[in-house]
């Protein structure tokens, strides 16, 4: 996997992009393809403890036996749609959106909701896939092109401290706790010198990606701009990608924080047979390709896949079923 520098390369897919203000799908998805099928990024769940939650003061005199058993009340948990919409009495169906199918009332909060039995359920991932999610699909995705080991991943510039930039601010900030009052001064005037003097010259703020890659060209369709990289869906067959990937997190790594890359925002081979959208605003990825590849999608019991048709609205307000 390296930089493209030639944004040309995905001129083809912008070419079959509907304007922006469209509500369907296509103004991120590309039209032409016989079948598409939606992949929904699983949601969370989390098992709420009958006792209430205890402050500061009750958790500082706790053994630490039973604090550990209290963090395994609250451990966090993969879950489906299906199992979402079991628990909020809801319909699960190829359009649905996350904030009815959790029943989330006008105006209130739809990212975490409590179901009737108690439970905690939290909205899935917005535009990103886990390393094993994607290793699942490509597996299917690379049976279905003739170019499996080359191909084109596309990252939307805006991933929080992807591109570093001349300013006055760091891309990102890793903070630490500390008791040391010196390690507390530093931290301080650390923090703020940059964000409070705003006469002092602009710098170059590092991140993730190179000062080459950060100011070179970008891959734009009608409302996104994207770093493209040279990469076939071989690459991603198994979770390790992350490992080889030129966008991998390595500025966290240094901070104590395991390997990480954000998953492609678009991936298609060179053959062009599919294209595979996770859109920063949808819950869910679009595959555009042939039937079978769709099928096969949708029969993975490691997947959630609905086929879709061509047209197909995946807006926030679309579903109409769970009104």
């Amino acid at each position: 996997m390296h930089w493209m520098p030639y944004p040309s390369a995905g001129s083809w897919l912008r070419d079959r992009l509907d304007d922006p203000w469209n509500s369907s799908m296509h103004s991120v998805v590309p039209r032409g393809y016989p079948a598409y099928a939606r992949i929904l990024h699983p949601p969370i769940v989390r098992s709420l403890p009958e006792r209430p939650v205890p402050s500061l003061d009750e958790w500082e005199r706790m053994p630490d036996a039973e604090q550990q058993r209290l963090l395994e009340l609250f451990r966090d948990e993969p879950t489906s749609w299906a199992e979402t919409a079991r628990a909020f009495d809801t319909v699960l169906h190829p359009l649905a959106q996350w904030q009815r199918v959790v029943r989330s009332p006008p105006g209130e909060d739809w990212q975490t909701r409590i179901a009737p039995d108690g439970r905690e359920f939290a909205a899935p991932a917005y535009g990103a896939l886990a390393p094993p999610t994607i290793a699942a699909i490509a597996t299917h995705l690379r049976a279905f092109t003739t170019t499996p080991e080359v191909g084109v991943a596309a990252l939307w510039e805006g991933f929080g401290g992807l591109l570093g930039h001349y300013g006055h601010t760091p891309s990102r900030a890793f903070l630490t706790i500390s008791d040391d009052p010196d390690h507390q001064a530093v931290l301080g005037r650390s923090v703020h010198d940059p964000f409070n003097n705003v006469f002092r010259k602009k710098t170059w703020q590092e991140g993730i990606l190179s000062k080459e890659i950060s100011e070179g060209p970008r891959f734009p369709t009608r409302d996104r701009s994207y770093v493209l990289f040279s990469a076939g869906v071989d690459e991603f067959a198994d979770a390790d990608w992350v490992l080889r990937a030129p966008w991998r997190d390595r500025p966290a790594e240094q901070h104590g924080f395991p390997p990480s890359a954000q998953s492609p925002s678009i991936l298609w081979p060179e053959d062009r047979a599919w294209v595979l959208v996770s859109e920063i605003d949808f819950d869910s990825t679009v595959v555009a390709g042939s039937t079978e590849l769709v099928a096969a999608l949708c029969a993975d019991p490691a997947l959630e896949a609905f086929p879709i048709s061509e047209g197909a609205e995946l807006h926030w307000d679309g579903d109409e079923v769970n009104r």
